[in-house]
């Protein structure tokens, strides 16, 4: 693999990416760190400790590679990917978690630095007995890190990476080159194979795992980059290969060098080991830990620039002060002087192990994210996911649940605390960019291939679920500005059990100026039905004739992916001349088997706390189910949730205990939640018709539902709906088929 460090015009090639990841993983933690986790947990278990670092960190190389190939990465790295992928907020919320850890890093590699010096403390305190303070070495070294990259550019950074990184070459042949510490201390492979049973597997994993983060830390420079599409590729997989490489042959070299208690005992144990060793490897581990340090130094600045850039801070000067660069390449000055000032704070409190364990937790995140998106990618499909280079779906999904499952491992508080973490950022961002994409439409192309792909089950399936009925319902009508309870029902009918599609119905034919109506129409309705947290489907239909307009609804495909069965008509009880249209459309409609119910809604608001009144007459025969199901469907609704179901049933003299005794079944069987105590049998006399029977009892219930039949419609179908207008809401139904409860 052919890496070239300049382009011919000027600009950053791989190999800047390559050697700032591959200085930054071969860092404190191979020198300070390893020889202690192997004589913790043995050969295999340090091995296994690389290869599920490594089980993490590829498939999120491979994911930045992939994603950096469909689009042009500019500044920012890992934040530009993420914010152009989930959208600036939730990008602006894991970008400013990312640039904490990049920031803390520099102080974690300041630390390690001091530890290069030991023999000088060493010295120090067997001369003049007195401790020398660490903090004197790390903060010059802060400071004259800090010139190099404020005064010089990242030129200057670069130039000092390539020397570092030779000098962290020729400590590691050294060490290879070593003899082992003697023939009779022995071998530690395989000292201990209860690796998950160990307590101290996921501490110490959290301790190393900072090492084969620096794979992504040439992904920040994408802005100084000529071409980060091809460079961001080749140098971020050649430094994980070479990582991973030398982490395991590290692991065979200590452990077949060293006893486990020589490896517990010393945390330089690779001095003792390597050829000039006392020389060369605190040689390297200064190398190694500078040059890490360097390139946090470098990537966390243009993170914040990148975000400054975004305005993903609420207040305007404070954007501006950030995204503010110096001279051609926007060197990222103010944006550094941040980044230094942090490193301070965290040098003067911490020590390698607990910033590691910080830094484990926010990088985490990170990949888990950047997995996460490559997985959504390839599941959602986009026509605009066009990778060069590509990935495997599994790859990303397996590195975003192993990214996850390992946080808690390795601390439940602190994955509990980093998640509250975010979700606090998300909100504070959120709160001050009401405009910018957001959780909503993460999502959105997953979501829409998981529907197409149920929808594509679900009818395939249609012969094993017929069984399994439940309400998929249309409406059409033409009045929805001017009435709301034609809404609420279809919403109650959909809420839990069942499925509804309403349609606005717009008279006239299809152009572009009733095109545009329909979409301004559209956009109003769905905001009304947000506010109330409706669960129903709407859309608007465009017809030249309203036949022509329920022709086209009932072969609409349900949204469910089950086939609609069931076509609502509504209309105004003051109005019933608009009977007659929904009439001559009924035969239209019982031509597809759909079950038919006509809405008569009034004046008066609902009176939820009356209940819902089913009323059966010896002619329901087809009806009486669908209707006693309709009324249990509906009041699952929150709207009735202090309401009931009453049944009635009206019957000829002297069958009242039959007729009672075979409804009381027919519950029972349904195991519907209606007490006997709501069920009350009515013998109709000559002297009473049913209508007058029925507006005497349900003159003031909430909803009223009564069943009729074909016939009704053929002979007198506006005297029958007319004999119930002076009680409130009421919904007719017709059963095409018996409804098993």
């Amino acid at each position: 693999m052919k890496i070239k460090t300049h382009d011919k015009s000027g600009g950053l090639g791989a190999g800047p990416v390559y050697f700032t990841a591959i200085s930054t993983i071969l860092g404190a933690i191979l020198f300070l760190r390893f020889g202690y986790a192997t004589g913790t947990l043995g050969f295999w278990g340090a091995i296994l400790i690389v290869l599920l670092g490594h089980l993490i960190t590829i498939p999120t190389a491979l994911a930045i590679s992939e994603i950096a190939t469909n689009t042009r990465v500019e500044g920012g790295g890992e934040y530009f990917i993420i914010s152009r992928s989930f959208g600036l907020k939730i990008g602006s919320t894991i970008g400013l978690t990312l640039y904490l850890s990049q920031a803390i890093s520099v102080a974690f590699y300041i630390i390690a630095f001091t530890e290069s010096f030991d023999a000088l403390y060493t010295w120090f305190y067997e001369t003049f007995d007195i401790e020398f303070p660490r903090r004197v070495i790390s903060l010059v070294a802060l400071a004259a890190m800090a010139y190099i990259i404020l005064k010089r550019g990242t030129g200057s950074g670069i130039r000092t990476l390539y020397v570092i990184v030779a000098i962290m070459v020729v400590s590691l042949i050294f060490f290879f080159v070593g003899k082992p510490l003697g023939a009779d201390e022995g071998i530690t492979i395989g000292g201990n194979f209860g690796l998950f049973n160990n307590d101290k597997f996921f501490v110490i994993f959290a301790i190393c795992f900072p090492a084969f983060t620096g794979m992504t830390a040439g992904v920040g420079l994408s802005g100084d980059l000529k071409d980060p599409g091809k460079s961001i590729p080749v140098g971020t997989m050649a430094g994980t290969v070479t990582g991973l490489l030398v982490y395991m042959l590290v692991v065979w070299k200590l452990s077949v060098s060293a006893s486990g208690n020589d490896l517990l005992a010393d945390q330089l144990i690779m001095s003792r080991i390597a050829l000039w060793g006392s020389v060369v490897i605190p040689l390297g581990l200064a190398a190694s830990t500078f040059s890490s340090a360097i390139s946090s130094a470098m990537v966390a600045p243009r993170t914040l620039q990148a975000l400054a850039s975004d305005k993903s801070f609420p207040l305007r000067k404070i954007n501006l002060f950030f995204a503010r660069g110096r001279g051609a390449n926007r060197e990222p000055y103010n944006a550094s002087l941040l980044t230094f000032v942090i490193a301070v704070v965290f040098v003067a409190m911490g020590s390698v192990d607990m910033v590691a364990e910080i830094i484990s937790m926010f990088f985490l995140i990170t990949y888990g994210s950047l997995c996460l998106i490559s997985f959504l990618n390839h599941f959602g499909s986009p026509p605009s996911y066009r990778p060069r280079f590509k990935s495997k779906w599994f790859f990303s999904l397996g590195g975003f649940l192993l990214s996850v499952w390992v946080m808690f491992m390795i601390n439940p508080l602190y994955t509990i605390v980093a998640y509250l973490t975010i979700i606090v950022i998300y909100l504070f961002v959120e709160s001050s960019n009401k405009e910018q994409k957001g959780l909503v439409n993460i999502f959105k192309g997953s979501l829409f291939q998981l529907n197409r792909r149920l929808q594509v089950f679900m009818q395939k399936s249609s012969s094993d679920i017929e069984d399994e009925w439940r309400p998929a319902a249309i409406c059409i009508s033409p009045y929805t500005l001017d009435r709301e309870k034609i809404l609420d029902l279809m919403t109650w009918i959909s809420y839990r059990h069942g499925f509804g599609t309403y349609f606005h119905y717009i008279e006239g034919y299809y152009s572009r100026q009733t095109h545009l109506e329909s979409k301004e129409l559209l956009a109003q309705l769905i905001n009304s039905l947000r506010e109330r947290g409706s669960t129903l489907y709407i859309d608007t239909l465009i017809s030249p004739s309203y036949t022509s307009a329920v022709a086209q609804a009932i072969q609409t495909p349900s949204i469910s992916g089950m086939e609609n069965n069931m076509a609502i008509f509504e209309y105004d009880k003051n109005n019933p001349q608009e009977l007659e249209r929904i009439l001559d459309n009924i035969n239209l409609v019982r031509a597809g088997d759909f079950d038919i119910c006509i809405f008569g809604s009034s004046a008066t608001a609902t009176r939820y706390r009356s209940g819902i009144h089913v009323w059966i007459r010896n002619t329901d025969e087809k009806n009486t189910n669908l209707m006693i199901l309709l009324g249990y469907i509906i009041t699952a609704h929150p709207d009735w949730h202090r309401s009931h179901i009453k049944i009635f049933n009206i019957c000829p003299p002297g069958q009242k205990d039959a007729v009672k005794r075979e409804l009381e079944e027919r519950i029972a069987a349904g195991r519907l939640p209606i007490t006997l105590a709501n069920i009350e049998i009515i013998p109709l006399d000559e002297n009473h018709t049913a209508a007058s029977v029925i507006t005497r009892y349900s003159a003031h219930a909430g909803l009223t539902i009564i069943g009729f039949r074909e016939e009704i419609v053929r002979r007198d179908p506006l005297d029958f709906f007319g004999e119930f207008s002076e009680i409130g809401d009421v919904l007719f139904v017709n059963a095409s088929q018996t409804r098993a409860i």
